[in-house]
């Protein structure tokens, strides 16, 4: 796989045992993305399973017509329960998945989905794991988008950036706007009032995050 030991895994992993850890250290493999380079978009069929040993990924859902909105970061040690429930499934992929910085992932194949769910406990209660912790944060983002008005939305967005990213923020107005499905003009005025109340201080094409 990598120069990772089984033990090293278990550092990432916290949930696996040593026999999980060799078994997945034995039969995986392991791809390096890039900062921008996308790890799934949609239509995509799935032969893989997805860990993230080192590095962050930005997941997102795309309307019909090429909108994004931002959904959840993937984060060291943590694995996407998308790619495990389309494989599963033998189900194209909805969403996209794009590495924010250099990201190295455990690619674990297909064939050795069964073997790892029916003879390693410890992988089946990891993938449970992963499904409640997703679906949980599927769960925040539905009540952003239902019962949050707009402003609300943005410093809810800001504060998921700046606890991955640091408060300090590489985003444009208009990066922002495509990533919560608003206008940049929105997203401006927004931007300058909670500047105005000390949320946030900008600079061009920065924000920092000052917070409540």
């Amino acid at each position: 796989m990598t120069n990772s030991t089984a033990e090293e895994l278990m550092k990432t992993f916290p949930m696996f045992d040593i026999a999980l850890a060799n078994y997945i250290h034995k039969n995986a493999e392991s791809t390096f993305f890039e900062s921008g380079e996308v790890l799934m978009k949609p239509g995509q069929f799935f032969k893989y399973a997805m860990l993230i040993l080192n590095g962050k990924v930005k997941l997102y859902r795309e309307g019909e017509d090429g909108e994004e909105f931002f959904m959840y970061f993937l984060e060291t040690g943590n694995a996407c329960a998308l790619s495990m429930l389309c494989m599963a499934r033998n189900q194209s992929s909805t969403i996209m998945a794009i590495a924010v910085e250099k990201t190295e992932v455990i690619m674990i194949p297909i064939q050795f989905m069964d073997v790892l769910m029916k003879e390693y406990t410890s992988w089946y209660h990891f993938v449970i794991e992963t499904y409640r912790s997703r679906f949980e944060e599927l769960l925040i983002v539905v009540d952003q988008i239902a019962f949050k008005n707009m402003d609300q939305r943005l410093e809810w967005y800001l504060t998921q950036q700046a606890n991955s990213l640091g408060n300090n923020l590489m985003l444009t107005h208009q990066q922002i706007a495509n990533e919560i499905n608003s206008s940049r003009e929105v997203v401006s005025r927004l931007l300058k009032k909670m500047e105005n109340n000390g949320l946030i201080s900008m600079e061009r094409n920065n924000i920092h995050w000052i917070g409540r």
